[in-house]
């Protein structure tokens, strides 16, 4: 017996190694054939790094921007050379504000480039598709460019940026610029034609007028990207900060002439923003500030993007002739202003690029937009734009989203960071699970804890509002950039309490941990879920025409009854529903929201399961949803023996 088993033992054990001995053959045989077979291709050289030189003479840029029909810019632009030979031109890649490779390339046609009558041949960079390379012949001293930028016309193509009633120009979106030079020392003159009447908004200053065409004051290529211009046929400008010797104004274009109406208690919530945050950060970083503001149900630009001396701020056309059912909308103007302050001035030292086509890194985006958040729904709060109990149901909305985000059980939050520039903001199927930048609504809840934090250990007497103050106050006045790491942010709170802060963070941000809701419970409210939605949950819905059941039978749908979110493991998930799939009946009747939450409030009597029809492309089929919960919708609850800081935290300075 016992030499049998040595027997069986043994004899695997041979014959793996004659198996390997005969593998490490063919594995040299198939190295060898290699060997003798195709070698890679040399990469081309890359492009020029930027030096921090001037660049020599002003680039000049022309945009006609009167095609409201066709949505096409079409630019001339100017560019000085110095010197004959090889030159690259490129098309702005990385852009501040989307935190990832978005410049739309795809939409730049028809580049022709001549110097006189002379017309040259340029070549797109093998590798780099936003590089162009062109021969500069002897004795020429500037390239005439002419281009289009063919904005979106539906909203399948991207983000539409021009209708008949108004236009948002983006300069990256019309421009080529000189590789090799940082984009602060590159200088353009711009103008821009508007269609007959129009008028527009803009942080850049107006150097003279040409009929249509308005001319602004030369500046660097850096500021004219970050200075976007609003323009329209129904147009307001208002005063935010009157009397001031630094202006703040409100420039607003919109659908129809009477969406440009405000009440006098409208205007005041607008004017008690600009003044909470200058109680906030006692300090600001710009000689004047513009609110783009959009009011459009047909322009779909970006969902808002922060820039140093203005902001874009598009939001539905109705935002003050519906102001009761508008609360969710209400944190957009906080949120892109406070990011001239966080963002802007202040900025992570590895989001900061000499120009538009260096990559940037997203590391501590959980600070730039995480703390933005948390500071813009605060300010909502302080300035009136939101009651405190409005803004308590936004804390609740984004507490209950964020604990439902089972994604975390395998992915950080700090790993999010990297999602504008692995999706490029395109949908995805199964956000619970994936994530998808959870750095701004989890980061909120990460800051309010940590304002929680010190005011719970100093009695009061501190808070974040010191670290904002003391982080992003400084240099009153400036305004060039002031870069930051992740030391220099644990110092800076450390200075308000002494603290183990780099530990604080590094379980919230690095480690696989739950959801951070301690600053809830310490600022004296619970998470807790009724029957009953909010305004706020309500006017959620409304704006996105949404019905959102996520927190019972864990699917959104659209206005179309078609799916929009599924819960990861939750029961529509495990029913088999996806996203894509449109409603079609519940229990035998014909879809409509309110008979899908009433079939949900039986099914708590009954221990039978919730049957809807399913349509997905040309195929029908019928799941049952075996949940029998209720509806469930969040909201925060008092816990009468904790002190209110949350309340404290949403008062006005």
């Amino acid at each position: 017996m016992k030499s049998m088993k040595v027997k069986i033992l043994a004899s695997p054990l041979r014959m793996a190694a004659f198996a390997l001995v005969a593998l490490t053959g063919s594995a040299v045989a198939a190295n060898a054939q290699r060997t003798a077979g195709p070698s890679p291709v040399p990469l081309p050289p890359a492009t020029a790094a930027p030096q921090d030189v001037p660049f020599p003479g002003v680039i000049r840029l022309a945009v006609d921007a009167t095609d409201t029909d066709q949505g096409i810019f079409r630019v001339h632009e100017t560019i000085p050379v110095s010197h004959p030979g090889p030159m690259i031109l490129l098309y702005p890649k990385w852009l501040p504000g989307d935190h990832g490779p978005t410049g739309p390339i795809d939409k730049l046609a028809g580049l022709t480039i001549r110097s006189g009558t002379l017309r040259l041949n340029w070549t797109r960079d093998a590798i780099d598709v936003y590089a162009f390379h062109v021969e500069v012949p002897t004795g020429i001293k500037a390239l005439d460019l002419e281009f289009q930028f063919l904005s979106p016309v539906e909203s399948k193509e991207g983000h539409i940026m021009m209708t008949q009633e108004m236009l948002d120009l983006e300069w990256n979106t019309v421009v080529l610029y000189p590789a090799g030079y940082f984009s602060g020392q590159i200088v353009v003159q711009t103008s821009v034609k508007l269609p007959s009447g129009w008028k527009f908004g803009t942080g850049l200053e107006r150097a003279s007028d040409a009929g249509a065409a308005p001319n602004f004051t030369a500046v660097s290529l850096e500021t004219l990207i970050d200075s976007p211009l609003v323009a329209g046929r129904y147009f307001a400008r208002v005063d935010l900060n009157p009397k001031a010797p630094v202006p703040v104004h409100m420039s607003i274009v919109a659908d129809r002439p009477d969406e440009l109406t405000m009440t006098p208690a409208q205007l005041l919530a607008h004017r008690n923003l600009v003044q909470q945050a200058y109680k906030l950060f006692d300090s600001r970083h710009y000689d004047h500030y513009e609110f783009l503001v959009v009011l459009s149900d047909r322009m779909l630009v970006n969902t808002g993007l922060e820039h140093h001396r203005s902001s874009e701020d598009p939001t539905i056309a109705k935002y003050f002739m519906d102001w009761d059912k508008t609360t969710e909308a209400r944190d957009l103007l906080p949120h892109e202003y406070v990011h001239s302050w966080n963002g802007k001035f202040r900025r992570p030292a590895d989001l900061w690029t000499p120009n538009f086509n260096v990559p940037m890194r997203n590391s501590l985006l959980w600070v730039y937009e995480g703390q933005t958040q948390y500071w813009g729904n605060v300010l909502a709060a302080r300035s009136g734009l939101r009651s405190k109990q409005q803004a308590l149901d936004e804390m609740a909305w984004n507490a209950a989203f964020m604990d439902h985000r089972i994604g975390r059980q395998w992915r950080p939050l700090e790993d999010t960071t990297a999602d504008p520039i692995s999706t490029l903001r395109r949908p995805i199927p199964w956000k619970s699970w994936q994530r998808s930048e959870d750095y701004y609504d989890e980061g909120q809840l990460v800051w309010l804890d940590a304002d929680t934090l010190i005011r719970e250990k100093t009695g009061g007497k501190k808070s974040l509002d010191d670290f904002a103050r003391a982080f992003f106050g400084i240099n009153d006045g400036g305004s060039i950039t002031s870069t930051y790491t992740l030391a220099d942010l644990v110092k800076a709170l450390s200075d308000v309490l002494p603290y183990d802060w780099a530990g604080f963070l590094k379980v919230r941000i690095n480690a696989i941990a739950p959801t951070p809701l301690e600053g809830l419970k310490r600022g004296g409210y619970r998470l807790v879920y009724t029957d009953k939605a909010s305004d706020f949950f309500k006017s959620n819905e409304e704006i996105n025409k949404t019905t959102d059941l996520y927190y019972s039978l864990g699917i959104i749908l659209d206005k179309d009854s078609t799916v929009t979110a599924v819960l990861w493991d939750g029961p529509a998930f495990n029913a088999g529903l996806t996203v894509g799939n449109t409603v079609v009946a519940v229990n035998g009747t014909e879809y409509d929201a309110d008979g899908l939450k009433d079939a949900i409030k039986k099914a708590k009597e009954s221990p039978t399961p919730i049957e809807l029809l399913i349509k997905r492309g040309d195929q029908y089929r019928t799941i049952a949803v075996d949940y029998h919960g209720g509806l469930r919708y969040p909201h925060l609850e008092r816990i009468l023996s904790t002190p209110a800081l949350l309340d404290d935290v949403l008062s006005p300075r």
